[in-house]
């Protein structure tokens, strides 16, 4: 069904998305509307194609639909005031979704250190400068595994755009509580979790649904 959703506006994605049932929210159709793909992508042409695509470095844009689920599923925890923590960004797509969500509440993010020229750039060209310059959204070069900015946290919502081997402990811990984290894990074979904080504290996984995701790696020696 997701594949259907490919547009040749960014508009037009978005409503796909909606009809199809990947987008379900209000919300998260304004906060998508207002982030063009095309800003993010290295092949304009393809921009509102629900496919993910190469960005260079070895690293992708996760297709609109897989946006979209995590936007979904972290949306209870992004509230006003929220703290967004974004794990593995690469493109900076999501990270500009969340931050329209949570109102331009700081969201903080660690990105593979060949790609955060990029990243800025791609921010700052979907109008997003104030955001930047600010610090309403903080950009780190870093072991993602390790979240990076703890004394930032605790965090509402972590998001995760690439694999871990299993899910990353650190992360666990600063996790608010109540909080959510939305993680792919697994090498050859990864699913999409689900990773629940509740106010004791108390730790739930859910085992979503089988993904394909390039490798969370940690900082270049």
């Amino acid at each position: 069904m997701a594949w259907s959703c490919t547009g040749t506006t960014n508009p037009q994605l978005i409503s796909n998305l909606r009809r199809n049932g990947l987008i379900n929210s209000d919300a998260v159709a304004t906060a998508m509307k207002a982030v063009d793909r095309a800003n993010y992508v290295l092949d304009k042409r393809h921009a509102y194609e629900d496919s993910p695509q190469p960005i260079g470095n070895d690293a992708t844009i996760s297709a609109p639909h897989m946006h979209a689920h995590a936007a979904e599923l972290l949306l209870p925890y992004l509230r006003p005031g929220a703290r967004v923590l974004d794990v593995g960004t690469g493109s900076g797509y999501l990270t500009s979704v969340l931050y329209r969500l949570v109102n331009g509440v700081t969201t903080t993010t660690t990105t593979p250190s060949p790609l955060r020229g990029g990243t800025v750039r791609n921010i700052r060209a979907d109008g997003l400068d104030g955001a930047i310059d600010q610090q309403g959204i903080v950009l780190l070069t870093g072991d993602g595994r390790l979240g990076e900015l703890p004394e930032k946290g605790p965090y509402d919502a972590i998001h995760v755009g690439a694999a871990a081997r299993e899910v990353p402990p650190a992360l666990v811990e600063q996790l608010a509580s109540p909080g959510r984290m939305v993680i792919p894990v697994g090498t050859y074979s990864q699913r999409l979790m689900q990773v629940d904080k509740d106010a004791r504290g108390q730790i739930t996984q859910r085992d979503l649904f089988g993904v394909v995701y390039v490798p969370l790696t940690d900082r270049p020696a």
